[in-house]
């Protein structure tokens, strides 16, 4: 009982580093715009965390070698879960607060049961729709501020935000069997082979200065870099060998909730009782859909 117990409240420890540094991550991802393109910026951060964690793994002994069947599905879990999850909602910061952004992009379960109905044959239930509701009367409330007509930016922003999640649900619909492949080392090429794109499109259509980039941006990149791209993948990892995955997943719901005060306060956005309501709203619709027993959604961050 002791170990199980010590198991339990290490497995909380590893998940509050987890959740923090992901969380802190939206704030920071907008502070280094002020400097280099999304694209650009998010990929060469996610190539350098590539990288470390290619190096974490082999010093854990574990193989990088991928198996030739496991090729094409590494390759779309790659897009949906990296490239799209991350270059999306990284231009959305352009057009949207840091509490909009996250918590249109959060919204991922809710849109993985609406796919699990056609793809997976799961019928939603009761359950499922109130989710659905709770969810879609957040956003409502969120963008309510903006009247009915958005503007073009704004509408921008809302389409990329949408657009991250629904490709990473239904990243997570499909892939809904494991690949063969070790942990660390499948986060590791997802990382890679995602953002490595992201560089490639960023010299081509934003022309990023690359020498823009100040002190600060180099202290922001560093730390997406080593942090939410880095230790806490492996800080994920090691919450979901101590904790139930559904325990786990509902405890990332303090990440759209921890963003959003660490925009408050580093980038002096809106925190008022509108964005309360909002997050409460939204984020019970998926606390709601993420207590259906179900297969665990990738790793996100």
């Amino acid at each position: 009982m002791p170990d199980s117990f010590s198991a339990r409240w290490t497995g909380f420890l590893f998940l509050a580093v987890t959740s923090i540094g992901w969380a802190v991550n939206y704030a920071a991802i907008k502070i280094l715009l002020r400097e280099w393109p999304p694209l650009f910026s998010r990929g060469v951060a996610g190539v350098a965390a590539a990288i470390i964690l290619a190096g974490v793994a082999v010093a854990l002994g574990e193989s990088l070698r991928i198996p030739r069947r496991a090729i094409v599905p590494l390759l779309f879990a790659a897009f949906t879960n990296v490239f799209a999850w991350m270059s999306f909602s990284t231009m959305a910061l352009n057009y949207l607060a840091v509490s909009e952004a996250i918590l249109l992009v959060y919204t991922m379960p809710i849109w993985a049961t609406l796919f699990s109905w056609p793809i997976l044959g799961e019928r939603p239930h009761l359950r499922d729709i109130a989710a659905l509701l709770l969810g879609l009367s957040g956003l409502i409330v969120l963008l309510s501020a903006h009247g009915i007509a958005l503007g073009p930016d704004k509408l921008i922003g809302v389409a990329l935000a949408l657009a991250s999640a629904v490709l990473f649900a239904l990243g997570g619909v499909m892939m809904k069997s494991p690949l063969p492949v070790a942990p660390t080392a499948l986060v590791a090429w997802q990382v890679g082979l995602g953002c490595s794109p992201m560089v490639l499109l960023g010299l081509l259509f934003e022309h990023p200065h690359l020498g823009a980039i100040t002190a600060n941006g180099w202290t922001v990149l560093i730390y997406m870099a080593v942090g939410p791209m880095g230790i806490c993948y492996l800080t994920w990892f090691a919450a979901l060998r101590r904790l139930p995955a559904a325990t786990a997943a509902i405890g990332t719901l303090a990440v759209p909730i921890i963003s959003v005060i660490a925009a408050a306060i580093l980038l002096g956005e809106p925190l008022g009782i509108r964005e309360a309501l909002a997050m409460a709203l939204t984020l019970a619709g998926v606390a709601l859909e993420l207590q259906k027993p179900k297969s665990p959604m990738p790793e996100v961050e």
